[in-house]
């Protein structure tokens, strides 16, 4: 099998060309084993490159737990980049067919011809929790809503006993937490359990963020079938 390895602000996925090779079958349990990082290439996940017959291309990802994704930000930055690198698409913009629908993205290249940068514009931002999914909170937009853990994960998890939420999605479900100090925060611990909590039936990715200044913040990202990656879109 032919792939390509790329990565968009440390976010890396293998890639596979399925304009010039066929699709793969089982790609849920192939996702799982190319994304591997000790007995297969190792990646946040399986993207493939396919054509489409309302886009320039159409992007499939899967998370490196096999589940599949509507979409990725950075992932299908690298996308834009093989289609034009490969002679599969012309910039300077394109049109790439998602899970969340068509997205366009613009494109600049270097000197030598390659794409240096790449440019997404990601849609408007779903703020109802119903379209999210998320159930039991109140209002729309949630913002800094209690999300109360289950007394079980508390005593597992340093005396955390919830934590005030904001819920957004781009496509894939996002629960934003500020924190005062996301550099020593127990992430391995409380990613995974609010991921799996009841309030997001579809499970849901985890940004810890802590403010550092006006304009400026640092984040830790818990995915959704991934666990703690370099960046999220």
């Amino acid at each position: 099998m032919k792939f390509v390895k790329m990565q968009g602000a440390g976010n890396d996925y293998v890639y596979l060309d399925c304009f010039n090779n066929a699709t793969p079958e089982n790609l849920c349990e192939l996702a799982v084993r190319v994304s591997d990082r000790h007995f297969g290439v190792g990646s946040d996940g399986l993207i493939l490159i396919m054509p489409s017959g309302v886009a320039d291309a159409r992007m499939r990802m899967f998370n490196s737990d096999g589940s599949e994704s509507a979409m990725c930000g950075n992932g299908i930055r690298c996308v834009a980049k093989y289609l034009v690198d490969e002679g599969l698409a012309a910039g300077p913009s394109l049109s790439i067919e998602t899970g969340r629908g068509v997205l366009r993205l613009d494109v600049e290249t270097g000197p030598d011809g390659k794409v240096s940068r790449v440019r997404v514009d990601m849609g408007e931002a779903i703020l109802d929790p119903g379209l999210i999914p998320a159930l039991g909170f109140s209002g729309s937009p949630v913002v800094r809503q209690r999300l109360e853990l289950p007394e079980e994960v508390m005593r597992q998890t340093g005396g955390f006993s919830g934590f005030d939420v904001t819920l957004v999605s781009m496509g894939n479900p996002h629960c934003v937490i500020f924190v005062d100090d996301v550099a020593g925060f127990p992430l391995d611990h409380i990613g995974p359990v609010i991921e799996h909590d009841r309030h997001f039936p579809q499970r849901t990715n985890v940004e810890f963020v802590t403010v550092e200044r006006p304009g400026e913040v640092r984040i830790r990202t818990w995915e959704r079938g991934a666990g703690e990656t370099l960046a999220c879109g």
